[in-house]
């Protein structure tokens, strides 16, 4: 079979599975885009004017936004040390140990850092050090993967070469493995740290710290002002990481 036949193939079977998804879920679009609906939803976003932007309230978000970049940054380092430790094996042409690791990194990224949060929470207790560990836990699995693919992608040449002067398989990894993949595990760590981010903001809803757990207790209260003033610290903090990592990634590909 061609490759155009193959693709063509995929394709349909895409297209099939997108209208079955349509087919089986009950997509009320007809009440969403109602008249009554988009009053309702009116309402709602104007008790969000004025957001609250009291002294004491706005020291008590900077606070958050510090607590939530705080647990991403950690966890991402964390992560990017741990995953590069399990890529090793990874990346290594023994299949006992390939098959072992790859297990456990499924297991690390299939789980949700939310779920990961609330079964942390029960040894480290409430705060950020749970929010902390189960970003460290599941971006471990996640990095992991992308650390394994690039090192077993990573050009042959200066290994063999090195190789062929004695040199031993540490020595070939440090000086020669090594430094061609940087880039792209510091660009990979980079933008995990940008989810991160963002999936800090949430794991406060059950308890791990940050804004998330200022959103979840003023949002569940309906204060819809402080509410608000979260929302756009959370906003802000997203938008000034991206550009944080935008530009380190065009700064290490100059």
């Amino acid at each position: 079979m061609s490759s155009s036949a193959r693709l063509s193939l995929l394709l349909l079977g895409f297209a099939t599975l997108v209208v079955a998804s349509f087919a089986s879920l009950d997509l009320q679009w007809a009440q969403f885009a109602s008249l009554d609906a988009l009053r309702s939803m009116g309402r709602f976003l104007a008790e969000f004017v004025p957001p609250d932007s009291s002294p004491a309230f706005l020291r008590k978000v900077a606070q958050g936004t510090a607590e939530t970049l705080a647990m991403s940054a950690l966890g991402t380092l964390l992560a990017a040390i741990g995953g590069l430790v399990l890529a090793l094996p990874v990346s290594r042409p023994a299949p006992l140990a390939r098959a072992a690791v790859r297990l456990v990194l499924n297991v690390l990224r299939a789980i949700p850092e939310l779920v990961w949060a609330a079964l942390l929470l029960i040894f480290a207790g409430l705060g950020p050090f749970a929010g902390t560990l189960a970003l460290a836990v599941h971006t471990t699995g996640v990095l992991g993967r992308l650390f394994a693919e690039a090192l077993e992608n990573a050009p042959p040449g200066p290994g063999a070469a090195l190789r062929t002067q004695g040199a031993s398989a540490a020595q070939v990894f440090f000086y020669a493995t090594l430094p061609q993949v940087v880039p792209q595990l510091v660009s990979y760590t980079l933008y995990r740290w940008e989810n991160n981010i963002r999936a800090a903001a949430v794991l406060g809803v059950v308890g791990a710290g940050g804004l998330g757990q200022l959103l979840a207790f003023h949002m569940g209260l309906f204060h819809m002002g402080k509410t608000a003033t979260i929302l756009l610290a959370m906003l802000g903090l997203v938008a000034a990481v991206d550009a944080l990592s935008y530009g380190a990634r065009r700064l290490m590909t100059r």
